[in-house]
């Protein structure tokens, strides 16, 4: 064993010999409970000295360190992709790798970074759990060791062994940086720090998506395609168009979902900002968003039955209620609509689209706004003012409000049909649940509460005037209370009374030059 009782830094360190060869003065050693990236971290051996041995050379290798724990995999790929047994990651959950080399050929892409750092021994070495060291020899003493009677500890064929590892490493590597369908990260980012998101390059999104081949959708700030980061990880990547205003856009986007976690907000993988191109890489959702489940009840194939809507709802509340109040800053969306909801496998809703998301100090109750930001329908009456101004988190409130009503009328709110313009939307649904209007027929008395509780909160939520609007806790407390408890709301739009329930009046009767509204809370 080598130990280090004269070095402050290094007390309680030992590592066992395994080697010892006299002639070249080289220990090999390695550490007795089998996870050298740990001692090599705890001890902080990038930077301590080892006298009187020390490390062979002058080399200096960039190394980047994961902790893998939460993956609940034995064994990590290796440079051929096979799955080695180099390190053994229930013993040893820290994981190094070159910073130069694509996490790709890792599987550490979940896995938490922990540091990046210029050290003496390379990544290899530390995964395999040995350390050459180099010990003095004065010259007056190097024929007594040629003659020593100590024998010499050498295990068979070791030397040999590491010899051709390593050869075989960097030959591997060589041929691997020159292969035409190479995936290559670009070096982490100087300020990457724990469970923030990765930098892709194009290269890495290219080798993702298989080239862009399969197309799951395209709005109005890019396109988005499936990919994959292994064979149990799906992945969707949205890449963003080359315009002026996507650029703040990416800021917003990766500034902002960099600090949030959340069960029902998405969670935002990695991106790229390589030259030109931007993308965004999240988790797959293989049900898509919510918006092709906002159908009439009739609709069999794609109604999801009231009991789920309200689920629904529910969890998409709590994620706003989380934007607005769980992080250190105050998040406002300001893009809240079905589009922008996707839903996984078990139809846990997740929030998404942060790029016109604003942070604001909780203190602050307003924003403020050089220009109108949403999807039509969903934006809220201040946000159109026309000197935009006192501008809140109720925003975000009138726009889940729009979404709710939504799910009960199972149909959009607007036609983007430019010669009419469905307004009244909200006057219909009023109109239902005061008994007004039947077009919606529901049969089971415990489905009819949830519909009219929805209806209800829905209602309160667009009130013209922010004010009058409730906090996103004050929602969740109504979604999760009885339905008979819940007073009916004014009619939204009083300036827009009409005897007619008709869902539809032309564009040219609507006045688009509100009056300036302001949140007073």
């Amino acid at each position: 064993m080598v130990e280090f009782p004269s070095i402050p830094a290094l007390q309680g360190v030992s590592l066992k010999v395994s080697t010892i060869n006299y002639e070249s003065g080289y220990l090999d050693v390695e550490d007795p409970e089998g996870c050298l990236p740990r001692l090599f971290l705890q001890h902080r051996l990038y930077n301590s000295s080892i006298y009187p041995l020390e490390f062979p050379g002058m080399n200096e290798y960039n190394v980047t360190f994961f902790n893998c724990s939460s993956l609940g995999l034995r064994y990590l790929r290796n440079e051929d992709f096979s799955y080695s047994s180099e390190q053994d990651m229930f013993a040893c959950p820290i994981y190094a790798v070159s910073s130069e080399d694509s996490i790709l050929h890792w599987d550490v892409a979940f896995c938490t970074k922990m540091f990046q750092l210029v050290s003496p021994i390379d990544d290899f070495s530390l995964r395999f759990n040995f350390l050459l060291l180099k010990f003095p020899q004065p010259k007056s003493d190097v024929e007594k060791h040629k003659t020593s009677k100590i024998p010499e500890i050498v295990l068979p064929g070791s030397i040999l062994l590491v010899v051709v590892c390593i050869a075989g490493f960097y030959i591997i590597r060589y041929f691997k940086d020159r292969g035409e369908d190479q995936v290559r990260l670009e070096k982490f980012l100087e300020d990457y720090k724990v469970q923030k998101p990765t930098r892709f390059s194009y290269d890495d999104l290219k080798r993702i998506t298989n080239h862009f081949k399969d197309k799951l959708g395209e709005g109005a700030h890019g396109e988005v395609f499936k990919g994959k980061l292994s064979n149990e990880i799906q992945v969707a990547v949205k890449v963003l168009n080359n315009s002026d205003s996507d650029g703040q856009d990416f800021i917003n986007e990766v500034g902002t979902m960099g600090k949030i976690h959340h069960i029902n907000i998405v969670r935002l993988l990695g991106f790229c900002a390589d030259g030109f191109h931007r993308a965004l890489v999240y988790d797959f959702f293989s049900n898509g968003s919510l918006q092709k489940f906002i159908s009439s009840p009739d609709n069999k194939e794609t109604f999801l039955g009231w009991l789920k809507l309200q689920q629904l709802a529910l969890a998409i509340a709590k994620g706003i209620e989380y934007l607005h109040q769980g992080c250190d800053y105050r998040i406002l969306h300001f893009d809240i609509n079905p589009r922008n909801v996707l839903l996984d496998h078990n139809f846990t809703p997740k929030i998404s689209d942060f790029g016109l998301a604003k942070l604001c100090s909780k203190n602050q109750s307003t924003v403020s706004m050089t220009a109108a930001r949403g999807t039509l329908g969903y934006i809220a009456p201040e946000v159109f003012s026309r000197n935009f101004g006192n501008v809140s988190y109720k925003s975000d409130i009138y726009s889940y409000g729009m979404l709710l009503l939504e799910m009960v009328g199972g149909r959009k709110n607007v036609d983007t049909n430019p010669k009419t313009l469905r307004v009244l939307y909200p006057e219909w649904i009023h109109n239902l649940i005061e008994g007004g209007d039947i077009s919606i027929f529901i049969e089971n008395e415990c489905d009819l509460k949830i519909a009219r509780k929805l209806a209800i909160v829905g209602l309160w939520c667009i009130q013209w005037h922010p004010m009058n609007r409730p906090s996103m806790k004050s929602v969740i407390q109504m979604l999760e209370g009885e339905v008979d408890k819940l007073k009916v709301p004014p009619a939204p739009f009083d300036f827009a009374t009409s005897a007619n329930t008709s869902t539809t009046i032309p564009m040219r009767h609507l006045n688009l030059e509100l009056e300036v509204i302001h949140e007073l809370e």
